[in-house]
């Protein structure tokens, strides 16, 4: 599952990317566009911020993760210890 958080975040990055770059491109090539360039930025710094968003989201899923499969694999080894012992 933070795979698909981690492709949310790199593709929430390219849009980002994207519009920030468009901030930087002359008005006069961008017929049907808003023109105000800080309205590009403002966008870009939204998606950015929600990349950043799902990367963290990505991170703590698969730490999460990692310590639900550890717990129940020392759980599976305990329980195999105790039946060894008994016997």
């Amino acid at each position: 599952m933070s795979r698909n958080f981690y492709i949310l975040a790199a593709t929430l990055l390219c849009f980002a990317l994207l519009l920030g770059a468009v901030s930087y491109v002359p008005s006069s090539l961008q017929p049907g566009l808003p023109a105000n360039a800080s309205l590009w930025r403002t966008g870009s710094l939204f998606l950015l911020l929600a990349c950043l968003a799902a990367a963290l989201i990505g991170v703590l899923s698969h730490l999460f993760e990692q310590v639900d499969r550890r717990s129940e694999e020392a759980r599976k080894a305990a329980r195999i210890k105790r039946r060894s012992e008994k016997h």
